[in-house]
């Protein structure tokens, strides 16, 4: 005897019903108003592109997680998005071809060949905002301040920010003169934070004593805003460009902090996320009693490079589905409220039921035969004729 699972999704693919569908929606528009009133513009990507299009800048990370058929059209490689930053980074650079800086929000499916960190979903509904144009402190700390402001939209609390630099083991990294080989062992290494490993690994090395020192010491440097004034010393013998990369970390804690004086910081010198793509600032945002990464991102100045424009960029992107899942605020689907209108082929009755409509109410009319009622199908008024007016009253 078989049985018929037809109605069985693949493992990671998940579709919304009503009451959570409703969250999802009410709050993709109150993103969508807040992201307005700062100033970013609402782009839609494709959902499917060219391979080469979408596995270029940071898209090279992207490869195993993206989805690839063929173009029954034209015999090509094509993809299905597994991540829209590469998308508006096209958009920015080839579409718009703006020399202002550009700010640009997007929201949409993304799908992934296997789970990641965000909820274990295969096809989360990713939401970001990115600045083009604008290589600075200020435009990553706006990002950030933006994020921050999407929390608290979701109605999110507890959450605080991990922030980095990749610049500061990119510059350790050549100042060792590792080789690509050896700089990725090391890297990877930072990444489980395998202290034992690294310190075998810089000893037979044979680098210079101080360089080696620095290195080892990323490892540790992670905790409260007091790890930077230690890297200071760590990094007292290096190279210019690791000093400048602590100071613009510094900074950048420092206005966003003026920013939002509320904001839990938490630093890690060696947490290195998107490294490959990366040109500076990078960071994610955790939430109290979850352990992945609710929101992530950073600095990628050369994203646009292939697509003819090199433009300095910095962004972030989350997904909503994880955002309805973590919020204790929203809107619950049993708590509707609506205006239920009986069977009737009075015009008088329709023309209440418009106007309601576009006050706003939520009205659902009866349909001959049906059983529910006012209470089953949610609605905590109804509408009743009395003395040939229709009026609205409780249920």
């Amino acid at each position: 005897m078989t049985t018929n699972k037809h109605w069985l999704l693949p493992q990671g693919i998940e579709e919304s019903l009503p009451a959570e569908a409703a969250q999802l929606e009410g709050l993709r528009r109150r993103l969508l108003d807040m992201y307005a009133s700062w100033g970013y513009q609402l782009v839609m990507p494709p959902f499917i592109e060219y391979i080469e299009s979408l596995l270029t800048g940071t898209g090279h990370d992207l490869d195993l997680q993206t989805f690839k058929l063929i173009d029954q059209l034209t015999g090509r490689s094509m993809g299905v998005r597994a991540d829209m930053t590469p998308q508006v980074a096209r958009i920015d650079a080839h579409q718009l071809k703006d020399d202002i800086p550009n700010r640009l929000c997007y929201i949409g499916t993304v799908l992934h060949t296997r789970p990641d960190g965000f909820g274990g979903s295969r096809s989360p509904l990713q939401v970001g905002a990115e600045i083009y144009g604008h290589a600075g402190v200020e435009s990553d700390v706006e990002v950030l301040c933006l994020m921050l402001q999407t929390f608290d939209t979701a109605g999110l609390k507890d959450v605080f920010v991990d922030l980095g630099h990749v610049g500061i083991f990119r510059g350790l990294a050549q100042q060792a003169k590792l080789g690509a080989e050896s700089e990725a062992i090391l890297f990877e290494m930072l990444q489980r934070k395998a202290i034992p490993e690294i310190d075998t690994f810089l000893a037979d090395a044979n680098l210079n004593k101080d360089v080696s020192s620095m290195l080892r010491a990323l490892a540790d440097l992670h905790g409260d805003i007091t790890v930077l004034s230690k890297a200071k010393k760590v990094f007292a013998k290096a190279d210019a460009a690791v000093k400048d990369a602590l100071g613009y970390l510094e900074n950048t804690a420092k206005k966003l902090q003026q920013r939002m004086n509320d904001v839990q910081l938490h630093f890690d010198l060696a947490e290195l996320r998107g490294y490959h793509y990366q040109t500076g600032i990078v960071f994610a945002a955790f939430v109290a009693g979850h352990g992945q990464e609710i929101a992530r991102g950073g600095r990628y100045d050369d994203i646009g490079k292939v697509f003819g424009r090199a433009r300095a960029a910095t962004g972030f992107s989350t997904d909503l589905k994880s955002l309805v899942n973590l919020s204790k605020n929203m809107y619950q689907g049993d708590s509707l409220t609506g205006v239920f209108a009986p069977v009737s082929d009075d015009d008088a009755l329709y023309k209440v039921i418009a106007d309601l409509r576009a006050e706003g109410e939520r009205v659902i009319e009866a349909l001959p035969g049906q059983s529910a009622d006012a209470t089953a199908m949610k609605c905590d008024r109804v509408l009743v004729q009395r003395d040939g007016q229709w009026l609205v009253e409780k249920a």
